[in-house]
């Protein structure tokens, strides 16, 4: 089963992501736990995982169209998750081959957390990252080891863009 979605689509742009994944969100919530009920929550799980990856690595691939494959374009298409002032980041380190940022505020991990559902706030936002680069530029990938989501103080964004 095949989940294209691309997210230069005109909803995104005029809405930004912050408010399209709370719209999701109100939408999946019930519908999850609907689920959760009949098949189990760790099936449910594996299944929307699974699905938000491939979701996340052709919305990669339909930015790399649209805006190319190396860190400027990568950098430029951060405002659609940064609209509304949905992050707040820092950048640490950005040339042809890196990426360095941290996201010190996050309104998507207190979005979730306000609606009560900060673990599920992972699979649906946390997990598209790496699997969004993936897509983005096959040789492309970012390491991460805290997120807001996590309790941790911020994001750490360490994207490399090795030369081919």
């Amino acid at each position: 089963m095949s989940s294209k979605c691309v997210i230069e689509d005109e909803i995104t742009e005029k809405i930004g992501v912050l408010t399209r994944r709370e719209t999701e969100a109100r939408i999946i919530i019930p519908f999850f736990n609907a689920l959760c009920s009949e098949f189990g929550r760790d099936s449910v799980v594996s299944i929307l995982k699974s699905t938000i990856l491939e979701i996340s690595k052709n919305q990669g691939d339909q930015l790399a169209k649209r805006y190319g494959t190396g860190v400027e374009a990568f950098f430029e298409t951060l405002k659609f998750w940064m609209k509304d002032g949905a992050l707040e980041i820092d950048i640490l380190d950005k040339n042809e081959e890196k990426l360095d940022f941290n996201v010190t505020r996050c309104k998507y991990a207190e979005m979730y957390h306000s609606l009560g559902i900060t673990e599920l706030g992972k699979v649906l936002s946390c997990n598209r990252d790496a699997a969004l680069i993936e897509g983005f530029n096959a040789s492309a990938s970012l390491k991460r080891k805290k997120t807001i989501m996590n309790g941790d103080k911020c994001c750490t964004f360490r994207y490399t863009f090795p030369k081919k």
